[in-house]
């Protein structure tokens, strides 16, 4: 979890770092495209992220784009509420948009939807890729291969095919797996019908 915080938060700064330097060379006429962040968003930025994969859990069976319209709404209220606690530890919120578009209070813009929304598309296949990497890392850890030599925890499965070097670990995958094609047979039988006989060794 403490990876995948870090990396969110990364993540969103560069986002931020490409949004925010691309409008400056299209709206302000930049041509050096210059770019803003703060520190702060790091920060907020992962805790959110963290927030949404809670919520990704709870609502696996909603269609992807109504997930994502659940993400924006937690998006925006993210950056209320984070906006209001800085606005009240520092006197002022780093970022101010009391100018600007359909602002809150100066603290959210909801003309942003459209981008909040695309980020929020975004985030569950940034989420898979980030699960990859962060996995393939603990794996790499020697940490992570003495607890499978210790049988603490399973080996990673393998790509290709796998070479049944143990005779009760061969059998027992074997075992299982004439069990479930039984089963399967089975269920595919029509309503009335005699069970499939076992297999025989």
């Amino acid at each position: 979890m403490l990876a995948r915080f870090l990396l969110y938060g990364c993540a969103g700064w560069v986002l931020e770092v490409c949004f925010t330097g691309t409008s400056a060379a299209i709206f302000q006429k930049d041509s050096h495209g210059t770019a803003k962040t703060y520190l702060w968003m790091h920060p907020i930025y992962g805790a959110t992220a963290l927030g949404l994969e809670f919520l990704h859990d709870r609502l696996r069976f909603l269609p992807r784009a109504v997930r994502a319209l659940a993400y924006t709404a937690v998006i925006f209220g993210a950056e209320y509420t984070t906006g209001w606690l800085l606005r009240r530890a520092l006197g002022r919120c780093p970022w101010d948009y009391s100018q600007r578009g359909w602002s809150v209070k100066g603290l959210v813009r909801l003309d942003y939807f459209p981008f909040w929304y695309g980020a929020a598309l975004l985030f569950e296949p940034a989420r898979e890729a980030l699960l990859s990497v962060t996995s393939e890392a603990l794996r790499q850890t020697p940490e992570f291969r003495h607890a499978v030599r210790d049988g603490q925890v399973l080996p990673p499965p393998h790509a290709g095919p796998v070479e049944l070097e143990a005779g009760a670990t061969g059998a027992t995958f074997q075992g299982a797996l004439a069990a479930e094609k039984q089963e399967e047979a089975q269920q595919e039988l029509p309503l009335g019908a005699d069970a499939l006989p076992s297999p025989v060794g």
